[in-house]
Protein backbone atom coordinates (compact mmCIF):
# COMPACT_ATOMS: atom_id res chain seq x y z
CA UNK A 1 0.00 0.00 0.00
CA UNK A 2 1.11 3.53 -0.79
CA UNK A 3 -0.08 6.74 0.54
CA UNK A 4 -0.40 10.14 -1.50
CA UNK A 5 2.92 12.13 -0.66
CA UNK A 6 0.60 15.17 -1.23
CA UNK A 7 -3.09 14.91 -0.03
CA UNK A 8 -2.38 11.45 2.25
CA UNK A 9 -4.93 9.14 0.22
CA UNK A 10 -4.64 5.98 -0.88
CA UNK A 11 -2.62 5.65 -3.89
CA UNK A 12 -4.00 3.55 -6.78
CA UNK A 13 -1.66 0.80 -8.55
CA UNK A 14 -2.65 0.02 -12.25
CA UNK A 15 -0.18 -0.57 -15.37
CA UNK A 16 2.96 0.08 -13.60
CA UNK A 17 1.70 3.34 -12.25
CA UNK A 18 0.89 4.34 -9.06
CA UNK A 19 -1.94 7.15 -9.10
CA UNK A 20 -4.07 9.45 -6.35
CA UNK A 21 -7.85 9.48 -6.96
CA UNK A 22 -8.18 12.42 -4.78
CA UNK A 23 -5.72 15.21 -6.20
CA UNK A 24 -4.33 13.33 -8.82
CA UNK A 25 -1.15 12.92 -8.28
CA UNK A 26 0.80 10.17 -10.04
CA UNK A 27 4.44 8.41 -10.75
CA UNK A 28 6.11 5.02 -11.01
CA UNK A 29 6.34 2.50 -8.28
CA UNK A 30 9.41 2.59 -6.43
CA UNK A 31 12.33 -0.13 -6.83
CA UNK A 32 11.20 -1.61 -2.83
CA UNK A 33 7.39 -2.36 -3.93
CA UNK A 34 5.92 -5.49 -4.85
CA UNK A 35 2.88 -5.93 -7.04
CA UNK A 36 0.51 -9.13 -5.64
CA UNK A 37 -2.06 -10.58 -7.66
CA UNK A 38 -5.03 -11.34 -5.46
CA UNK A 39 -6.42 -14.66 -5.78
CA UNK A 40 -9.77 -13.33 -5.03
CA UNK A 41 -10.49 -10.39 -7.41
CA UNK A 42 -9.03 -9.60 -11.00
CA UNK A 43 -7.25 -6.41 -9.14
CA UNK A 44 -3.62 -5.81 -8.24
CA UNK A 45 -2.59 -4.33 -4.97
CA UNK A 46 0.49 -2.27 -4.22
CA UNK A 47 2.35 -3.58 -0.76
CA UNK A 48 5.50 -1.50 0.56
CA UNK A 49 7.82 -3.92 1.49
CA UNK A 50 9.21 -2.00 4.62
CA UNK A 51 5.64 -1.32 5.69
CA UNK A 52 6.43 2.33 4.32
CA UNK A 53 3.94 5.10 6.31
CA UNK A 54 1.61 2.44 7.68
CA UNK A 55 1.05 2.59 10.95
CA UNK A 56 1.87 0.00 13.64
CA UNK A 57 0.26 -1.97 16.34
CA UNK A 58 0.93 -4.65 19.27
CA UNK A 59 -0.58 -7.76 17.96
CA UNK A 60 0.27 -11.32 17.93
CA UNK A 61 1.60 -12.84 14.33
CA UNK A 62 0.17 -16.35 14.68
CA UNK A 63 2.85 -17.62 12.26
CA UNK A 64 6.25 -16.51 14.39
CA UNK A 65 5.18 -15.15 17.61
CA UNK A 66 5.73 -11.51 16.73
CA UNK A 67 4.54 -9.02 18.60
CA UNK A 68 4.15 -6.01 16.21
CA UNK A 69 2.30 -5.88 12.77
CA UNK A 70 1.73 -3.01 9.97
CA UNK A 71 -2.13 -2.77 9.52
CA UNK A 72 -4.91 -0.83 6.89
CA UNK A 73 -8.37 -1.39 7.08
CA UNK A 74 -10.53 -1.67 4.40
CA UNK A 75 -14.57 -1.77 3.36
CA UNK A 76 -14.36 -5.80 1.52
CA UNK A 77 -17.79 -6.40 1.88
CA UNK A 78 -21.15 -4.49 1.82
CA UNK A 79 -21.28 -0.84 2.95
CA UNK A 80 -23.55 -2.38 6.11
CA UNK A 81 -21.14 -4.45 7.47
CA UNK A 82 -17.81 -3.78 9.24
CA UNK A 83 -14.85 -3.09 7.65
CA UNK A 84 -11.51 -6.22 7.19
CA UNK A 85 -8.76 -4.86 9.57
CA UNK A 86 -5.43 -6.37 7.05
CA UNK A 87 -2.75 -6.57 9.10
CA UNK A 88 1.08 -7.38 7.76
CA UNK A 89 3.74 -8.67 10.42
CA UNK A 90 7.05 -6.71 10.98
CA UNK A 91 9.06 -9.90 12.23
CA UNK A 92 8.46 -12.07 9.18
CA UNK A 93 5.88 -10.46 6.57
CA UNK A 94 3.10 -13.05 7.00
CA UNK A 95 -0.27 -11.04 6.55
CA UNK A 96 -3.59 -11.99 7.60
CA UNK A 97 -7.66 -10.35 8.08
CA UNK A 98 -9.59 -9.87 11.05
CA UNK A 99 -13.38 -9.51 10.13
Amino acid sequence: MAFCRKCGSLMIFRDGLQSCPKCGAAGRASGKDTVVRTEVEEREMLILDDGGTLPKTRIECSKCGGKEAYWIIRQTRAADEPETRIYRCVECSHTWREY
